[in-house]
């Protein structure tokens, strides 16, 4: 794996990647690990005041996704999200854990379900996530979603975990009738 520029984080986020680190050394469950680090990325993103300018700047043309910490051994990644206005993905899946904290404006996510081969269906209402909110998503809770920044006229940003260098392992994005698309998403550059 080629090694990703990584600066020497602010404080807060040192402090949660190493609670990061020592719960997955633990090797806890899933679910275990995730109720875990749910109030640990709550309490990051509840101040807006540690992440650095260079993992804020949106895109013209789609959300970044600049990586914060990757870890050396792959177990997990931290990485900020930045919508510009009207931005959103594609239907896409995680394959693995990962949980999203809401720092700066606001984004909503539509889940998914297949209900058969080409059957691919919303699930639930939407999810509206504020500053302060975390939501978790896995193939055990449900892996399959879309989002979009729902602030208009501003820039949005949420902080990902995730089980695994998120930016390196192969995914699909799916077409609304089920279609899957695989795909790597890597990570949008620094300046």
């Amino acid at each position: 794996m080629s090694a990703l520029r990584q600066p020497v984080p602010p404080e807060p986020l040192q402090r949660f990647i190493a609670a990061v680190e020592a719960l997955i050394g633990k090797g806890l469950r899933e679910s275990e690990l995730l109720t875990t680090l749910r109030p640990l990325l709550a309490e990051l993103v509840a101040h807006d005041d540690w992440l650095p300018s260079s993992h804020a700047r949106p895109g013209a043309d789609r959300y970044r996704q600049y990586p914060l910490h990757v870890d050396p051994q792959g177990r997990f990644s931290i990485v900020s999200f930045v919508w510009g206005p009207g931005q959103a993905t594609p239907i896409h899946d995680h394959t693995v854990w990962g949980l999203i904290g809401m720092l700066r404006g606001a984004e909503v996510s539509q889940g998914y379900r297949f209900t058969g081969p080409h059957e691919l269906v919303p699930e639930g209402p939407p999810v509206r996530l504020s500053p302060g909110q975390v939501e978790a998503v896995s193939p055990r809770l449900g892996d399959i979603h879309r989002v979009h920044n729902a602030v208009e006229g501003q820039v949005s940003i949420s902080i990902h975990v995730y089980g695994a260098d998120i930016g390196r392992i192969e995914r699909s994005t799916y077409d609304a009738d089920g279609t899957p698309h695989r795909f790597v998403s890597g990570y949008s550059a620094l300046a």
